[in-house]
């Protein structure tokens, strides 16, 4: 069910709390193709509440799961990285077609979904077929960072929601943890990004979990080895047996991608991989890189230099592909497209 925004009798408790949203500016510059029609307010007149109508519907279900920041943020990421920005990763599979939330990439895995509809629904109430999800989404996404004490940044608006969705390309286009850093690099220059993207969009990784077998062959049997990664540290080898042991039972067992701080959203993923303390292998095989092991100790030094690096990546990211004008439609549920 969805919050009751303007009309709720606890709402004058809530603006104080917008009020007190930090907001860390940044140099947006250089995007990749598609976004010509968006604009930074694009819904002043025709739903001017939109920012504050998501920034609560983040918060309310942040009050109750702080998962829930890393899971939008990795949904809007899903969402733009196949066949582009459109919300096509919201919709539902049907008899005519089989769609995203169950590619190899996002099934048991991807999450949040219920965070959008809740907040689609309550702008439908007040702006009724006129903003659409993956708007809601990319917004909802900013205003997890910023939950979890990372920076905020100038979204885009205009975006239209896309009339189909492929579980086939979810399973091709998506970064694996399981692919060297060249294969996902190569994803990311076909998306109009490029390897400081790829450094700093990973940045992502420092808040939320990862299933033990997305990594569990660093453990116990690296590369066939029969022995854990020589590389890995070994207080975070021991940990990490604790959590993931080598039975398959344990498979769906939760790991934090930054130990230290994994509800937080700061640079110490990055001093993680100095450390050699990264989780997945994909994320320590930035170090093996002389140029992006260089930005990897950039930004495990300066906070400020990821902040404003990673809010210019994630607008990038969220104008990759995307439907403007009279393409596509707006959605009146996010799940499926309108009859």
């Amino acid at each position: 069910m969805a919050h009751k925004l303007f009309f709720s009798h606890n709402i004058a408790s809530f603006i104080p709390f917008l009020l007190v949203f930090h907001f860390i500016p940044v140099v947006v510059s250089q995007f990749p193709y598609g976004y010509s029609q968006l604009s930074y307010r694009f819904y002043d007149w025709s739903c001017p509440r939109l920012t504050n109508m998501v920034k609560y519907g983040v918060w309310a279900a942040y009050r109750d799961d702080t998962r829930i920041a890393a899971s939008l943020l990795r949904l809007h990421f899903h969402d733009c990285f196949v066949n582009g920005c459109d919300g096509s990763v919201l919709l539902d599979d049907t008899d005519d077609m089989t769609g995203e939330k169950n590619a190899l990439p996002n099934r048991k895995s991807v999450r949040g979904f219920e965070v959008i509809d809740n907040i689609k629904e309550d702008v439908e109430r007040f702006c009724p077929s006129t903003v659409s999800c993956v708007d809601i989404l990319t917004l909802a996404a900013r205003e997890a960072v910023v939950l979890a004490g990372g920076p905020s940044w100038p979204v885009m608006l205009g975006r239209r929601d896309g009339v189909t969705a492929s579980q086939q390309a979810a399973n091709e286009q998506l970064p694996s943890p399981f692919e060297p850093l060249e294969n996902i690099t190569a994803k990311f220059t076909s998306k109009g990004l490029d390897l400081k993207d790829v450094v700093v969009l990973s940045g992502a990784h420092t808040i939320g979990f990862a299933q033990c077998f997305t990594f569990k062959n660093r453990l116990f049997n690296f590369r066939g080895s029969g022995k854990p990664d020589p590389m890995l540290d070994s207080s975070a080898l021991t940990n990490l047996q604790t959590m993931c042991p080598n039975i398959d039972s344990s498979n769906t067992n939760l790991a934090p991608l930054d130990s230290g701080s994994m509800y937080r959203f700061d640079n110490k993923y990055y001093t993680n991989l100095v450390n050699n303390a990264g989780l997945l292998e994909s994320d320590q095989a930035l170090m093996r890189d002389s140029k992006t092991a260089a930005m990897v100790n950039s930004y495990s030094m300066n906070s400020y230099l990821f902040w404003n690096d990673f809010g210019t990546s994630m607008a990038k990211l969220g104008n990759i592909g995307v439907l403007t004008g009279n393409k596509g439609q707006i959605r009146k549920k996010c799940g499926a497209v309108n009859v």
